[in-house]
């Protein structure tokens, strides 16, 4: 009897200590750590209306911080509507090329009716995942993440695999909302550390009252961590 009960208990401890095979993260995340932070729930394709935004020069403001130029290859992740694809794609001329990339199935319908409506052709648009924007290897002059990150739900991973899109030299553009991601921003230390956790440095950083908060520029530095080196961020404010 005895040795019926060991394997018994073996297999019972087994299935309650393991954690469940389905815990919400896409599979191909889980060989990264868990981001120690809140993620905004999606709110909405665009931040405020375009005009709202040419109005105040956002989109200038940021392409000129970027140095963006005719000629240069962009990716524009987490694109929305397209406020940016479309001034991006003005900016880089007919020699230059912009992907828009969005997780939102219907965002992306809308936003390649756009592309096509206005007759983008320099404009290529794609569906990525909460984990991989699925970018082309080696590719990039600038990768811009604007007021997206904060819904960002696996940043480890997202950040892990866009990185081997850069070319040498590229960049990385972030804008975010100072604040919580309950208010649909980042603090910018928080985004400074998974950065650099991911082998990212911090080459700019701006306040601008056209942004409606800060503009981050990152380079890639050294070599890519293995998903389990990664050591994730502690919250602003936690002392552990």
């Amino acid at each position: 009897m005895q040795r019926l009960i060991a394997p018994v208990l073996l297999a019972s401890c087994l299935a309650a200590c393991q954690p469940a095979a389905d815990d919400g993260r896409p599979p191909s995340a889980r060989e990264f750590p868990r981001a120690y932070r809140g993620v905004s729930a999606p709110a909405g394709s665009s931040v405020s209306s375009e005009k709202a935004r040419d109005d105040r020069r956002e989109a200038e403001t940021v392409m000129e911080l970027a140095d963006i130029r005719p000629g240069m290859t962009l990716a524009d992740l987490g694109a929305g509507e397209g406020y940016y694809t479309v001034r991006l794609a003005d900016r880089v001329g007919p020699r230059g090329r912009v992907l828009a990339e969005d997780i939102d199935p219907g965002v992306r319908r809308r936003l390649a009716d756009r592309v096509e409506r206005e007759r983008l052709d320099n404009v290529s648009v794609q569906l990525g995942t909460v984990d991989n924007p699925k970018l082309p290897e080696n590719s990039f002059d600038r990768i811009f993440m604007v007021h997206m990150y904060h819904e960002v739900a696996e940043p480890y991973a997202f950040l892990w695999n866009m990185r081997s899109a850069l070319r040498e030299g590229g960049k990385v553009i972030v804008v975010e909302v100072d604040g919580p991601p309950s208010q649909h921003g980042l603090e910018p230390k928080l985004l400074f550390c998974e950065f650099d956790h991911v082998g990212f440095r911090l080459e700019e950083f701006v306040r601008k009252p056209e942004l409606a908060g800060y503009y981050a520029q990152f380079v890639a530095e050294g070599l890519r961590p293995e998903p389990q080196d990664i050591e994730p961020c502690s919250q602003p404010g936690d002392q552990n």
